[in-house]
C-alpha cells in the first residue's frame, strides 16, 4: 500500500444515502421484494445459526489481525474515509488474512464484518483500497449476506441431495437465478466502491489488478477496455455459447465486463448525479414500491438486451423482433411478480386481522 506525497483529494460526503443509489435495477427489485416478506430475514438468520456467525469471527479473530488505529493504521484511515463517504454511521470490524490473493469479503447476519486479503494491502494504492473498501460497505449496506447466505445453504443442499434428480433439478433452478442475482449485486458493489473512493480511474485499476495482478506497468488502461467491448461483442454464436457456460454458475461477473458496466454507469450520467446531491435517501426507504423497482428491472433488461452486441442476441433481435418479443415477456414477469407479491401481502394483512378467508366468489 502507497501513501505518497500527493495531496489528499477532498471527497464528498453523501449523508443519508441510501443503498438504492447504487443498486443495480435487477438487484434492488430483488431486495426490496424481499424486505417486503415480513419475518423474512428472521427466516435467514435461524438457517444462519447453523453456520454459526460467532465461530465465523472468532476464526478470523484467532488467525487474522484486526484493524484500528494500532494495527495497519494506514489501511484503517482509508477505511473511515470511505465509510466517511458512504455516510456509513458504524464501522464493522476489518479484518486482514494471510493470501497471495486480491480478495475481500463481507460476512455475517447479525454484525457483519469484512475481510481482506494481505495481498490487497501489499498490491493496492490508498485509491483503489478505498474503492475496494467501499465495495465491501456497500455489501454490509445493501443486506448481501443474506442472501448470499442463502445461496451458500442451497449450494450445500444441491451436493447432498445430488442422488435425487427431481430434488437437484429444482435446487439447481433455483442457485442459477440466484447467482444471476449475485452478479448484479456484485455490479451494485462496485458503483458503491466508486462512490466511496470517487475516483473513476481507480475504481478501473482495482479491476485490472483483480484480472491481471498488482503489477499495471504493463498494462494499458485503453486497451484493457478494447478488451472488455471484444468480450461483449465479438466472435460468433460459438462464442456466445462458451460465455453463457463461463458464467452461468459463478457468483461475479468477469473483470473486463465488471470494467465495461461500471464505465457505462458513469457515461449515463447516474454517477454524477449522485455527486450532486440527486440520490435516494435511507430515511424514504420505506416508502419504496415493490411495483416500481420490478419495472425499473424490467426496463433495464430490455435496454441490455437492445444495446448488446454479443452475437447471439443479435441473432435473437433479428428473428421475429426479438427486443420487442422480449420486453413483452420481461413485462409479463414483473407483471406476475407484482401480482403475486400482492396477493402474498394481502393474505398476510388478512391472517393478521384474523380474517382467514377474502373475497367471496374469487379464485
Amino acid at each position: 500500500m502507497t501513501t505518497g506525497d500527493a495531496p489528499a483529494r477532498r471527497r464528498i460526503a453523501l449523508t443519508g444515502i441510501s443503498s438504492r443509489a447504487w443498486e443495480h435495477p435487477a438487484d434492488r427489485g430483488a431486495l426490496v421484494a424481499l424486505r417486503e416478506l415480513r419475518g423474512f430475514d428472521d427466516v435467514v438468520k435461524s438457517f444462519f445459526g447453523m453456520w454459526n456467525e460467532r465461530g465465523f469471527r472468532l476464526s478470523y479473530l484467532a488467525a487474522g489481525i484486526r484493524v484500528d488505529h494500532r494495527q495497519y493504521p494506514a489501511l484503517h484511515q482509508r477505511y473511515a474515509e470511505a465509510a466517511t463517504a458512504l455516510d456509513v454511521p458504524e464501522l464493522p470490524e476489518l479484518y486482514v488474512t494471510q493470501s497471495p490473493w486480491l480478495s475481500a469479503e463481507a460476512i455475517g447476519l447479525e454484525k457483519p464484518f469484512i475481510v481482506l486479503s494481505s495481498a490487497c494491502v501489499q498490491q493496492l494504492d490508498d485509491d483503489e483500497l478505498r474503492c475496494l473498501l467501499g465495495h465491501e460497505l456497500g455489501h454490509v449496506g445493501s443486506g448481501h449476506a443474506v442472501y448470499k447466505t442463502i445461496l451458500a445453504i442451497l449450494t450445500r443442499w444441491t451436493a447432498n441431495l445430488s442422488w435425487l434428480p427431481v430434488g437437484a433439478i429444482a435446487l439447481r433452478a433455483i442457485m442459477a437465478a440466484m447467482m444471476e442475482w449475485w452478479r448484479k449485486a456484485e455490479l451494485s458493489a462496485d458503483r458503491a466502491g466508486l462512490l466511496a473512493g470517487q475516483d473513476p480511474a481507480a475504481a478501473l485499476r482495482l479491476l485490472m489488478k483483480l484480472a491481471g495482478g498488482g503489477d499495471l506497468s504493463q498494462v494499458d488502461t485503453t486497451a484493457f477496455l478494447e478488451q472488455a467491448a471484444e468480450y461483449e461483442g465479438g466472435g460468433d454464436l460459438r462464442d456466445s455459447l462458451h460465455k453463457i457456460r463461463m458464467t452461468a454458475w459463478n457468483t461475479h461477473p468477469a473483470p473486463v465486463a465488471r470494467a465495461a458496466q461500471l464505465r457505462q454507469w458513469i457515461d449515463s450520467g447516474a454517477y454524477g448525479r449522485v455527486l450532486a446531491g440527486d440520490y435516494p435517501r435511507r430515511s424514504a426507504d420505506g416508502d419504496a414500491r415493490i411495483s416500481e423497482e420490478i419495472k425499473a428491472a424490467a426496463d433495464e433488461y430490455r435496454e441490455a438486451f437492445e444495446r448488446s452486441t454479443d452475437p447471439l442476441v443479435g441473432l435473437l433481435r433479428r428473428v421475429g423482433d426479438g427486443a420487442g418479443d422480449l420486453g413483452t415477456w420481461v413485462g409479463g414477469a414483473a407483471g406476475r411478480a407484482r401480482s403475486w407479491m400482492d396477493a402474498a401481502n394481502e393474505a398476510a394483512e388478512r391472517t393478521r386481522r384474523g380474517d382467514p378467508g377474502g373475497a367471496p366468489g374469487g379464485r
